[in-house]
């Protein structure tokens, strides 16, 4: 029987990507956590509860680990953060102000952070940014020097980001990228996946995706005249893996929610309709 392991990987001076031993369908090769930070440190995104990534995240430490950050509340992102607390001492950072969402896990936060906090760490200075979206509560963060973006799971490499109402949500989704758009970016630390390098294709192409989705569903909706999500979702992902057809009828449902926003549909007696239907 083999046994995971965490993989770690220098990426710059001061920042160490541990990948965790979580790999699916849903996480694809595991959740990312980043060490940064080259005098004090912080753990971004623990991942699981395993004591043999948890180690590798204190090794990898450039100094005291002075805090864990949260992207954001799903489990395979906080697993880890109350026993790494305990071994390390550091507190749990999290977006403030938050009630749990549908698909969070229980997190116990000491301090938190929000729009605009600033973490200095040696020669690496972070900032938090609150882009909602894939959650209501998700952060990502922002060498500002080093033009990093260490994106949680605004953005993936080579998979498209699930947004899963209530707590997620299309149209704040599109507004965080718009302002990740205009912002110096040089290099995208994905909560999922390899680096991404070239952040103006990437942000443009999820764009155009989503964009591209929506007018599918509101197309959808006019063939059938009424229909569920669940019933769309089955034409526009016909051969998708059969774990993912719950999670694929949530994102045509934040699809719809977004339509009624803007006006080109509403909620029916048996599903939705659109606007002049």
């Amino acid at each position: 029987m083999s046994v995971l392991t965490s993989q770690s990987c220098l990426l710059a001076p001061g920042i160490t990507r541990i990948t965790a031993p979580n790999p699916g369908p849903m996480t694809g090769p595991g959740t990312n956590s980043y060490v940064v930070g080259t005098g004090p440190c912080v753990v971004i995104d623990p991942g699981v509860d395993d004591a043999g990534h948890l180690a590798a995240l204190e090794a990898a430490a450039q100094g005291a680990i002075c805090a864990i950050i949260i992207t954001h509340r799903h489990p395979d992102h906080v697993g880890g953060a109350a026993e790494l607390a305990r071994r390390t001492g550091a507190p749990i950072r999290a977006f403030g102000y938050h009630n749990d969402g549908a698909y969070d896990a229980p997190l116990s936060v000491d301090q938190p952070l929000v729009e605009g906090d600033m973490l200095a760490l040696g020669d690496i200075n972070l900032e938090a940014l609150h882009t909602p979206g894939h959650a209501a509560d998700h952060l990502c963060l922002y060498a500002r020097e080093a033009r990093w973006l260490f994106a949680g799971d605004t953005v993936m490499a080579d998979v498209t980001v699930v947004i899963l109402p209530p707590d997620g949500s299309m149209t704040a989704y599109l507004d965080s990228l718009a302002r990740l758009q205009a912002m110096s970016i040089d290099t995208i630390a994905p909560g999922h996946g390899h680096l991404l390098d070239d952040p103006a294709a990437t942000f443009a192409h999820i764009v155009d995706h989503r964009l591209t989705r929506e007018a599918q569903v509101l197309d959808a909706l006019g063939v059938a005249g009424e229909a569920d999500a669940a019933a769309i979702a089955a034409g526009l992902y016909p051969d998708l893996d059969p774990r993912l057809i719950g999670m694929a009828a949530k994102q045509v449902e934040a699809h719809l929610i977004r339509l009624v926003e803007l006006g080109q549909a509403r909620r029916s007696s048996a599903g939705w309709v659109t606007a002049t239907t």
